[in-house]
């Protein structure tokens, strides 16, 4: 395995690469323009093993694509014999930053960690996910997002692990469409997303 000297800046221009930085805004329409800009990492270490294909990134951890920023202690990239990519981020939290496409609204999310297959086209978030903007939340200990199908799954405990205690339940609140002063609906909006958060359980005062 080789190290390459602290605190330097790779410019990458791997547009496969970039499936992970973006997705993790992909729920809330992310700039578009943003898959087709230059990727690029500022960590304080990075190693790299090629008989393994697989890339760390240490200390520090900033990815940057267009509007897209992602911060995080420590990712792993690994390389698989067809050429796909798996990515996975950790931190305290994993954080990240996008501008929504047409809006001027941002995303910004959290996450202990974040996952991305290229294969699948499938993001996931574990441990104290979240996904929000102006216009709502999306929150749950598992988020897992498919790209290709544009389908969520929010769930208060990822697949195969211990059912969720009450106070970590998931639950939605969709909020209505406002209405003028002459009782018609407002012009319309973004489609805001569902907020979801943990539901305190029976017996409870929120």
């Amino acid at each position: 395995m080789r190290a390459l000297p602290s605190t330097a800046l790779f410019s990458l221009r791997l547009l496969a690469a970039g499936a992970f930085a973006l997705s993790l805004a992909a729920p809330a329409a992310a700039e578009k323009s943003d898959r087709e800009k230059e990727i690029q990492v500022l960590a304080d270490r990075l190693s790299a093993d090629d008989a393994k294909k697989e890339a760390v990134y240490e200390g520090n951890v900033i990815v940057t694509q267009g509007t897209m920023r992602i911060t995080s202690a420590r990712i792993v990239v690994r390389e698989d014999a067809e050429g796909y990519r798996k990515y996975v981020a950790t931190g305290d939290p994993v954080t990240f930053r996008q501008k929504r496409d047409k809006v001027d609204d941002w995303i910004d999310g959290s996450a202990q960690r974040a996952e991305f297959d290229d294969r699948n086209d499938q993001l996931r978030l574990f441990n104290g996910a979240r996904l929000r903007s102006s216009q709502g939340e999306l929150a749950g200990d598992y988020i897992s997002y498919d790209r290709a199908k544009e389908f969520f799954e929010v769930t208060g405990a990822a697949p195969g692990a211990p059912a969720p205690a009450a106070s970590s339940r998931v639950k939605a609140t969709i909020i209505p469409q406002k209405k003028g002063a002459d009782g018609k609906a407002a012009p319309a909006s973004p489609q805001p997303p569902v907020s979801l958060k943990p539901d305190p359980g029976p017996g409870t005062t929120p």
